[in-house]
């Protein structure tokens, strides 16, 4: 049995159903050319991207630059998305940072009205896992949102961590960035039931069919910031048994596009976000220290995009 609070098990439950049906999206932040929050960009963005049918949102994450976002931002950010949303799919907002500056973005996140929180690595130093155990119980003790820890960088807990973080009724899941399935296997079987766990591999696509192995058949999708058709196409190949499918966009758009990628630090937001500027969405640059592809690294992510596309039956652009 869980030990969810009453009000984390109904987010528990939305998300759950959520996840069977479709992606999990992490929406771009849209910046202007001088590097300023472009509000109404990023509503006209994120209402065609929900127009898609993602099974959750979540703003001001890793893709959505949650470490480039001050406070007023952020607040911008997360109540432009539960609006927009307009409680059609469940709202979880990026919060981080060490536990006090945590708590504020989580209030802000609370008061915006989204539904649960996203609790990103802390800032810079390694920790023991007792200390990450008591970081989420300071979190937990200053808000009622419901909330998902991240393990990726240095954070990783243990099979007794995860129990512990468990027993707080308001932590709802964990979501991996590590990808270390003998160690995810482990938390999957010290989890009690109904304890939610998500893919949250870089370009998860590519280890979902690997996750799915060890009882983790959720994925955070960053395709789908750029390119729904794709990423719906992927998951519904998936969920079918269409192996096919899977291995044939995995060859023909998702192992390229990692190829490209691993080029150079921090293109796993970079090349999302250029790849939604050769769609025509209304996302603009990057903000430091992230970078932008030079010109060769565009014409090959174009390539990649249109190959994808094609394998899906749709086109780059509809003007």
């Amino acid at each position: 049995m869980t030990r969810f609070s009453a009000a984390a098990e109904g987010v528990a439950k939305r998300l759950r159903d959520g996840m069977v049906g479709g992606v999990l999206s992490f929406p771009l932040t849209s910046f202007r050319e001088d590097g300023g929050l472009d509000l109404e960009a990023y509503r006209a963005y994120l209402t065609a991207q929900l127009e898609s049918a993602p099974g959750a949102v979540f703003p001001a994450c890793g893709t959505g630059e949650f470490f480039s976002l001050d406070e007023d931002e952020y607040r911008a950010v997360v109540g432009a998305t539960v609006e927009i949303a307009d409680g059609r799919l469940p709202v979880v907002a990026g919060i981080g940072y060490g536990w006090a500056q945590a708590l504020r973005f989580a209030r802000i996140a609370e008061e915006a009205g989204a539904d649960a929180a996203l609790v990103l690595p802390h800032y810079l130093v390694a920790a023991p896992q007792d200390g990450l155990v008591e970081q989420l119980r300071r979190i937990a003790s200053g808000t009622s949102l419901p909330l998902i820890a991240y393990q990726r960088g240095q954070v990783a807990y243990t099979a007794d961590s995860l129990r512990r973080i468990a027993e707080i009724p308001t932590v709802i899941g964990l979501k991996d960035g590590h990808s270390d399935l003998d160690r995810l296997q482990r938390l999957t079987l010290a989890a009690p039931d109904g304890f939610l766990f998500f893919n949250g591999a870089s370009t998860a696509e590519i280890q979902a069919r690997a996750y799915a192995t060890v009882g983790v058949p959720a994925y955070s999708s960053a395709v789908h910031a750029f390119a729904p058709e794709i990423a719906n196409a992927f998951f519904a190949a998936l969920r079918d048994g269409d192996d096919a499918g899977v291995t044939e966009l995995l060859r023909d758009f998702y192992v390229p596009l990692v190829e490209l990628r691993d080029r150079v630090p921090g293109y796993a937001v970079s090349l999302v976000k250029a790849a939604a500027r050769l769609r025509g969405l209304p996302v603009g640059p990057v903000r430091a220290p992230l970078t932008e592809p030079d010109a060769e690294e565009l014409g090959a992510l174009a390539k990649v995009l249109d190959d994808g596309l094609r394998v899906v039956g749709a086109v780059r652009r509809s003007d």
